[in-house]
């Protein structure tokens, strides 16, 4: 199986060793976003629902650059430094995905990369 990493100038670069995406067959692996702005590489300030919108945003951005989109979405780990933001993420994630929804993993965690609030990663098909 052959695997093509993805890169689009419409999301943040990678901040380490790895894709933004990997293709491989027919799924497509969505490395995790935090909420950097893709033109100035910076955290955006702002509420947990600001920040939602900008790590979903720049899931679109690397899934339409591997031929997808989040309608093909199968599964969403989402990764929050505080679980009490769990309702707002789950507010904005509604008007991202449609039913039949994606299978999903919240986990509560110590700390994420740059300080972030919260990082989402995903698997597509393509």
């Amino acid at each position: 199986m052959t695997r093509t990493a993805i890169q689009t100038a419409d999301a943040p670069q990678a901040i380490g060793p790895y894709s933004q995406a990997v293709r491989a067959g027919g799924l497509l692996f969505l490395s995790g976003q935090i909420p950097l702005d893709p033109a100035s590489g910076e955290l955006v300030a702002g509420s947990i629902e600001i920040q939602t919108r900008r790590v979903l945003d720049n899931l679109v951005a690397v899934a339409r650059a591997g031929g997808s989109d989040l309608d093909r979405v199968v599964k969403v780990t989402v990764y929050l430094v505080d679980l009490s933001h769990f309702a707002a993420v789950n507010a904005v994630m509604a008007a991202y995905f449609q039913a039949p929804y994606p299978a999903r993993a919240v986990l509560g965690v110590a700390a994420l990369p740059r300080g972030a609030a919260i990082e989402i990663e995903a698997v597509c098909l393509v």
